[in-house]
């Protein structure tokens, strides 16, 4: 069966191209791409008044398989994923076991392949057990099919080790992930340290917590030559040392996540623990800092760090809740209408932070809507307006600070290696004889 999308607005910023035009995809490849008539049986998608772009990667996600499946497992999350757009994502090493051996990167990629709706890429963590002592078996993880490394969910606090992975990481060319934080600095802390705390009563995490190790990983990326990505930064101060590490020429890359360019600490009121994450919501002039480096493309990519949690893990006290929520299903709409919507990025970058630069980051042959490339596509409504509601979500999680929200912009389809794996109305099948 071929599926022929047409009359969308095909916006690939790979090729440049911004217009009305149709794609023909047979089996899992675009085979065409050009005004197409209909000549058999073939199954067609109207897309007029809709976007058809490059499928979302998103290089920042928490599946919880193996070892949490009460928060989510691998079908529960990518279900959400292509909800949300995403063909493609990356999961984080923190699981149980960790993914820090072959034999575990091999386990997520089996069992993605069997119930996935999205194409899932294991990142490696970068010790055993994440524990910062000893690194794992970065090569063979690689041949099993990660593809980057990351000790996400902590940094690595002893320089040496990072240094000697970010040499085997080089050499193996792929990226590290880094998560940027000084555990000693932030120990204890709930929320971001400022007025707010203070008002609160509650013991906040400094901004230097997070720019300490944005730092030291950017210099030890100068001394190894290895290819850097910063995971959710969330402070000016790290902004300006990503900014000048890309003027020096070094191989960086940075994210920032919808809830750093949505919020600020102002929401935290102590009790609602959809607020608490890590990093946490920083203020209004962090906030401001990450909008100017979105538009000025010091930040490459957005990414959910989408971390689903069960009600037993965030009905607690503040202190005492898990950090994190949900991602997927929220993040385009809050882009559209934060970003785009309010002029700061327009339709191309958006998908350039959302599909092509997340590709390049990861070495992916994905991110561009070319004749002979895998059919990993998404169609949008971009101006619907609506209200989030969490109880729709196909994500296990509820863990969200934006319900109830109105935002711009619906999924329409998303279509991973020439299936569609989400269609949010019916589509038909058209028989010309």
């Amino acid at each position: 069966m071929e599926l022929l999308i047409k009359n969308g607005r095909v916006i690939n910023p790979v090729t440049n191209m911004d217009r009305i035009i149709d794609i023909l995809i047979e089996n899992n490849t675009i085979k065409k791409i050009g005004e197409i008539s209909i000549s058999k049986s073939v199954q067609v998608i109207d897309a007029k008044g809709c976007w058809v772009v490059p499928g979302f990667i998103d290089v920042h996600v928490h599946l919880r398989e193996p070892g949490f499946e009460y928060k989510e497992d691998i079908k529960s999350g990518t279900e959400s994923a292509v909800t949300g757009g995403f063909t493609t994502v990356c999961c984080m090493p923190n699981t149980n076991p960790v993914i820090d051996r072959s034999e575990v990167v091999e386990y997520i990629m089996n069992k993605a392949n069997d119930e996935g709706f999205a194409n899932v890429i294991p990142i490696g963590a970068i010790t055993i057990s994440q524990k910062g002592k000893e690194l794992a078996d970065i090569e063979k993880m690689i041949a099993s099919g990660a593809k980057a490394i990351s000790e996400d969910g902590r940094s690595v606090l002893n320089s040496k080790i990072l240094k000697e992975a970010m040499y085997e990481a080089k050499r193996l060319g792929i990226p590290v992930l880094s998560h940027c934080e000084d555990e000693d600095l932030a120990e204890g802390g709930c929320m971001n340290e400022g007025a707010q705390s203070k008002k609160l009563g509650l013991q906040g995490i400094s901004n230097d917590a997070e720019d300490i190790i944005t730092a030291r990983d950017i210099i030890l990326a100068r001394t190894t030559g290895s290819k850097l990505h910063l995971c959710h930064v969330s402070t000016k101060e790290s902004v300006k040392l990503i900014r000048q590490a890309k003027l020096e020429g070094l191989s960086i890359t940075a994210e920032v996540c919808p809830h750093h360019f949505t919020l600020t600490e102002d929401v935290v009121d102590g009790v609602d623990t959809n607020t608490k994450m890590n990093p946490p919501l920083r203020n209004k002039k962090d906030v401001d800092a990450i909008l100017k480096a979105l538009k000025d493309g010091t930040l490459d990519c957005i990414a959910t760090d989408h971390a689903p949690h069960a009600e037993i893990d965030k009905n607690k006290s503040y202190e005492k809740a898990a950090n994190g929520i949900v991602g997927f299903e929220t993040a385009f709409p809050l882009a559209m209408t934060e970003l785009v919507k309010k002029d700061i990025l327009k339709p191309s970058e958006l998908i350039e932070k959302m599909s092509v630069n997340p590709a390049k980051m990861m070495n992916l042959d994905k991110g561009s809507l070319e004749e002979g490339k895998i059919a990993d596509i998404t169609i949008i409504n971009p101006d619907i307006y609506y209200k989030i509601d969490k109880e729709k979500f196909k994500t296990k999680g509820r863990n969200t600070p934006f319900d109830g929200r109105y935002v711009y912009g619906r999924i329409k389809m998303t279509i991973v290696n020439g299936s569609i794996k989400y269609d949010f109305n019916n589509t038909k099948e058209v028989k010309n004889d």
